[in-house]
Parts: C-alpha cells; sequence; structure tokens
C-alpha cells in the first residue's frame, strides 16, 4: 500500500497491489521446478525386454522388485544400491514378509546373461522362492490373433 499527496494537499491511500514480488517469487518456485522435475524421474532406467503373452499389471506396493539398468547397476524397489548389499537388503524383506518370497525382477533387455544370471542368483540366496520376470508387450498380433488369419 502507498500515500500519495494529491494537488489539494490532501493524503489518500492507493489500493494498488504490487505484483511484483509475486511475479518473483512465481518465477523462482518454475525454475526450482524446473531442475527438480527432471531429478525425480532419474531412478531405475532400463529397455524391458518385451513378450507377446505377457499380462499387463500394476506394480503394488508390497512387492519386492530387484532391477539391474543398462550399466548393471542394481535397484531394489527402485532406489539404488551396491551390489555388495543387495543379498542382505532382500534377504531383511523377505524376513519381514514371511508369507509372500516372490522376487519381481527388472533387468534391460540388452545385458548380458552372465550379468541376469548373477542377479538371480543373489535373489536365490536372499531366499525368493518365486521369480518373476517383468516385460513390456510387444506390439502386433498376438499368438491366438495369428491363428485366425
Amino acid at each position: 500500500m502507498a500515500i500519495s499527496t494529491g494537488k489539494s494537499g490532501k493524503t489518500g491511500v492507493n489500493a494498488d497491489i504490487n505484483v511484483t514480488p509475486m511475479i518473483d517469487v512465481m518465477l523462482v518456485l518454475l525454475i526450482i521446478f524446473m531442475i527438480v522435475a527432471p531429478l525425480l524421474a532419474a531412478g531405475f532406467q532400463a529397455t524391458m525386454p518385451s513378450g507377446t503373452n505377457v499380462e499387463k499389471q500394476e506394480e503394488k506396493e508390497h512387492e519386492i522388485t530387484l532391477g539391474l539398468d543398462v550399466a548393471g547397476k542394481y535397484y531394489v524397489n527402485k532406489q539404488p544400491i551396491a551390489m555388495a548389499m543387495v543379498e542382505d537388503s532382500l534377504r531383511k524383506m523377505f524376513d519381514a514378509n514371511p508369507l509372500d518370497h516372490r522376487l519381481f525382477f527388472k533387468a534391460d533387455a540388452n545385458l548380458p546373461y552372465s550379468k541376469i544370471q548373477e542377479a538371480i542368483e543373489i535373489g536365490r540366496r536372499a531366499g525368493a522362492r518365486n521369480l518373476v520376470a517383468i516385460a513390456d508387450k510387444r506390439g502386433g498380433l498376438m499368438g491366438e490373433e495369428k491363428g485366425k488369419k
């Protein structure tokens, strides 16, 4: 709010709002969000193998997921973890949930098979009883639709 003096010498109140500080704050917030948004998405990045008979299912919170990105780095539930700590971390998770020892496994399609086998062995030693491989659905016709043509 500003006080102005008129020609007649009377003092009045100017009710115009100064929006410059609000615009400054909005621009700073915009810049912060532009910088932070890509960092939030920079977790586990991998090209999943594809298959024709794949059923789409949403990931649930209680599922334990082991991931391997294109560089061979390990992720447990989308959080990066050192290879030496993967087995202990998975074992603690399986011990906390004794009824479900399923391990959902995501690996980049371009990884050598030896890396994938090594990760599977780590999961087995940690206590995984079932391994669920995650893949993307391949485009095109499904197997049963091909027989109809």
